[in-house]
């Protein structure tokens, strides 16, 4: 496949035009009266609406959990979350979203609650139109995944689409997908027996950042990638993860579930599949995903070294606690021979100020014939003026709505030492670093380009 197709493939798969699909489309939030759902969920159904993907004409959505409060007390819990930083939404959007907003109490395992969430469902597909349309149900378990099972097939013998004129019913769990590989399979093996895998989505957010999906595309769309990104040209890689605050208040979360479970198997595993992945043989998502399984089954066993910071319950420490906030790839070529100014390397920084940058060695300025370190550097916030990132649940809850699958889970698919808190991290990821042949280039330091009104 040449870049070429690979552009085309990638306009049309991208472009809305690809999503014919029309009806009522009922989005039930599960848990909606948990952190999740309110400070992730909810913020990026509003901006969808906002962007005209949830037109109010056809959509409806429905908070589900045990606490009993009322429409407006879900919507008053709710709306301070909706207008962040990103947003410029007039406070008139939030109050015409939250009219699209209800809510139904129950328990996880009541057959009772979740009839009156039917009725409340089939009520709304009635109301949007005069005639039977197709129905098209999206439940979202903003839940532990200890309650997957039961409100599964709960959805599934009370909840699910009944329309003779076509839609869908999907479901979008959240990580960790269970705590090791027999309660994962045994999680799996419920839900499978519920829902057949097209209509099971395994979200994972750090899938849905902007950069992480734009591996895909400067990988393959790039002729001078094509033949460098391989063992012959590639030294080493490197995924770094850190954060300078601390567990804010997740620690018994971290203490129930794990750092590693959490950010390892699931975030970084993940940039990892991308990063090493052969090319697939189309963009379609079940190819893809080919590709990121082939990756875990043959890489992982010989040639994959994770260090994961300890996490503490006396410290609250995961991987946080560190001296910078930063999540990027660094791919560091091999060096030229006979050349020790530094080598090349390509840096993927997915947060924060997202950039990419390419690290080259050129002639410093001035009479002499001498070398340094510079860049080839794109600024996300310099380049694309005026354009907004999308939130990684904004996209992947479209992606789920349009159903496509690309850009999640599929079923088939550490050393622990301490660090001082405020310190770059443990020494040992020095240690690693160099067992894998990174090579720090000293003195050079990549610097956040000055913009004017833009920061």
């Amino acid at each position: 496949m040449g870049s070429s197709e690979w552009s085309h493939r990638s306009d049309s798969f991208w472009s809305n035009d690809n999503v014919a699909e029309t009806g009522c489309l009922s989005i039930i939030v599960l848990g909606a009266s948990g952190d999740l759902a309110k400070k992730k969920t909810f913020p990026a159904l509003f901006h969808l609406y906002c962007q005209g993907f949830l037109p109010p004409s056809e959509v409806h959505i429905l908070g589900y959990a045990r606490t009993k409060i009322s429409d407006d007390e879900l919507r008053n819990r709710i709306r301070g979350y909706l207008l962040g930083e990103r947003s410029s939404s007039p406070s008139e959007d939030v109050s015409d979203f939250l009219k699209l907003v209800k809510y139904v109490s129950g328990s996880y395992d009541s057959a009772e609650g979740f009839q009156l969430l039917d009725k409340e469902i089939a009520m709304h597909e009635i109301s949007k139109s005069s005639q039977e349309v197709s129905s098209r149900r999206l439940f979202y378990l903003a839940l532990p995944p200890s309650v997957y099972p039961s409100v599964c097939r709960m959805i599934r013998k009370y909840c699910m689409n009944k329309s003779d004129l076509g839609g869908w019913t999907r479901v979008v769990v959240e990580k960790p997908f269970g705590k090791d590989l027999d309660s994962a399979e045994l999680l799996s093996s419920q839900i499978g027996e519920l829902f057949d895998e097209p209509q099971i989505y395994r979200i994972d957010h750090y899938l849905g950042k902007e950069l992480v999906q734009n591996l895909l595309v400067l990988r393959f769309a790039n002729r001078f990638f094509l033949p460098l990104w391989n063992c012959d040209n590639i030294d080493n890689v490197q995924i770094v993860f850190r954060e300078e605050f601390r567990t804010e208040g997740r620690g018994g979360y971290f203490d129930e579930y794990g750092i590693i479970r959490d950010i390892i198997q699931n975030h970084l595993l993940q940039v990892f599949c991308l990063v090493a992945m052969e090319k697939p043989v189309s963009l379609k998502p079940e190819h893809i995903r080919d590709e990121k399984v082939k990756s875990l089954t043959t890489q992982i066993p010989q040639h994959l070294l994770l260090l994961s910071s300890v996490y503490t319950m006396k410290d609250g420490k995961a991987g946080k606690a560190l001296n910078s906030r930063k999540a990027e790839i660094r791919v560091q070529f091999k060096d030229v021979p006979g050349e020790k100014q530094g080598r090349n390397e390509f840096v993927i920084r997915l947060q924060p100020s997202e950039a990419m940058y390419m690290k080259l060695t050129v002639k410093q300025p001035g009479l002499e014939m001498s070398t340094v370190q510079s860049e080839l550097d794109l600024s996300y916030k310099q380049r694309y003026q005026g354009v907004t990132i999308p939130e990684a649940y904004e996209r992947l809850i479209l992606d789920t709505i349009r159903g496509d699958q690309q850009h999640f889970v599929r079923r088939d698919e550490l050393k622990l030492t301490p660090y001082q808190r405020g310190s770059r991290g443990p020494t040992e990821a020095d240690e690693l670093s160099a067992k894998a042949s990174y090579g720090q280039t000293h003195g050079y330091i990549w610097a956040l380009p000055p913009y004017r009104n833009l920061l």
